[in-house]
């Protein structure tokens, strides 16, 4: 006997609440172990991981990030040899079975990856856990139907990032226009649930706080026009971030032993850098920190500029596994500081570096992911600066994405390689 739509809709709202609180400790115990491998690996209590690194011997510096990807391509090595772990996103869209054990080991490498030094994001991991622990916590809900439940693991995903960002409303917007592509009042409704229970779990570790300091600076008429001044450079960054990333994503996934040398030459190099710019370990926000500080020196811009994609690009070529929403966001930032550093110092100017820097972070994220107002969003929404900011990061956003269209066509790439 078919079910009534009140059964239904009753299912699919209990599922929600499920979904959203499940996605909460998700991003919390994923933040939770990303932090106690930082403190590991660094040697260091309080602070955040730039002053860990920053007060940590050259030998650490050099050692614990071979040694963190060393045991990361270990347990890569173990786990893919027995098993695949398909990508979230495709998965989802797909209706595929939810490789529920894989995702979930594959998500604590990516942290173990990540909290070493690895130039990669960190947001892969808690979309992964979300998913594979929502879709266990939803399965006795027989109801549902396959739409419902490719629309309550999106919506795991998005808050999983959302958890660990601190950004409720950017979280539902990743899992409304990058894994689903839908404005559905169903999807809509279910995306802002669960995203905000998820943040408000968050909360015990993140205390509601946004992930960057943001200094104070006045709203002028020009930053406006130096937002879209800096669109093109946004979207050549972006263009060429993907194009790195593409030709550095392997076609077919390590599985054999060469994995753990690979890796283990990755951290090697990532964190011999690390001696001269402690900004470049980690999934970059120590690059968005200092650049809303208004710490970088022009060469270290210009240094951060080149070896922070280059070095995500080497841990993907390696076989290793994460996001890559906060790298391509570090890349962007430097792209800002650098432009801001070269014009005052070259022309006499007196450009504000943190509204460059953190429209240059938005104008590459919207290329990368291909959708200019979540880019926009998600990036006020970790500094939070006052609303009219938000002005400022849409018009590079949407600029830098105006120019993308116009000059590669409004083809989308692969879900996965959008939700990277």
């Amino acid at each position: 006997m078919p079910s009534s739509p009140f059964r239904t809709n009753v299912d699919f709202f209990c599922a929600v609440i499920i979904v959203g609180l499940l996605a909460g400790v998700a991003g919390l115990s994923t933040t939770l172990v990303l932090r106690f491998v930082e403190h590991s690996t660094y040697h260091y209590s309080f602070g955040s991981l730039m002053d860990g690194i920053t007060g940590s011997s050259p030998v650490r510096r050099a050692l614990g990030p071979m040694i963190g990807a060393t045991l990361a391509g270990l347990g890569w090595w173990l786990l893919r040899r027995r098993t695949d772990v398909p990508p979230l996103a495709g998965t989802i869209v797909r209706h595929d079975r939810i490789p529920r054990l894989p995702w979930s080991i594959d998500a604590v490498l990516q942290v173990v990856l990540v909290g070493s030094g690895a130039s990669l994001g960190r947001e892969g991991a808690p979309r992964q856990l979300a998913a594979s622990l929502s879709d266990v916590g939803t399965a006795w809900l027989r109801r549902l139907s396959p739409d419902d439940r490719e629309i309550l693991l999106a919506c795991a995903a998005g808050a999983g990032l959302g958890a660990v960002y601190a950004v409720p409303l950017a979280g539902a917007l990743f899992a409304l226009r990058i894994l689903l592509n839908t404005w559905r009042l169903r999807a809509v409704g279910a995306a802002l649930i669960t995203s905000g229970l998820a943040v408000a779990i968050g909360s015990t570790i993140t205390h509601d706080r946004p992930e960057l300091d943001w200094p104070s600076a006045e709203a002028t008429y020009l930053l406006s026009a130096h937002a879209l001044a800096l669109a093109p450079v946004a979207f050549a960054l972006g263009w060429g971030f993907n194009r790195i990333m593409a030709a550095a994503r392997p076609v077919v996934l390590l599985r054999g032993w060469i994995l753990i040398p690979s890796l283990a030459a990755a951290g090697l190099l990532t964190g011999i850098c690390s001696i001269w710019w402690p900004e470049l370990p980690g999934n970059g926000k120590s690059i968005l920190v200092v650049s809303l500080g208004s710490g970088m020196t022009l060469s270290s811009a210009a240094v951060i500029l080149v070896l922070k994609p280059l070095l995500t690009a080497l841990f993907l070529r390696a076989g290793g596994a994460g996001g890559l929403l906060t790298p391509s966001l570090a890349t962007g930032a430097a792209a800002g500081s650098l432009l801001v550093l070269t014009f005052n110092a070259g022309a006499g100017t007196h450009l504000h570096a943190p509204v460059i820097s953190l429209a240059g972070a938005a104008g590459v994220l919207s290329v990368t992911q291909c959708s200019p107002i979540w880019a926009a969003i998600f990036v006020w929404e970790l500094a939070r600066p006052p609303l009219w900011m938000l002005v400022v990061l849409l018009v590079t956003a949407l600029g830098a994405d105006g120019l993308k269209r116009l000059a590669v066509g409004r083809r989308l790439p692969h879900p996965d390689q959008r939700a990277g």
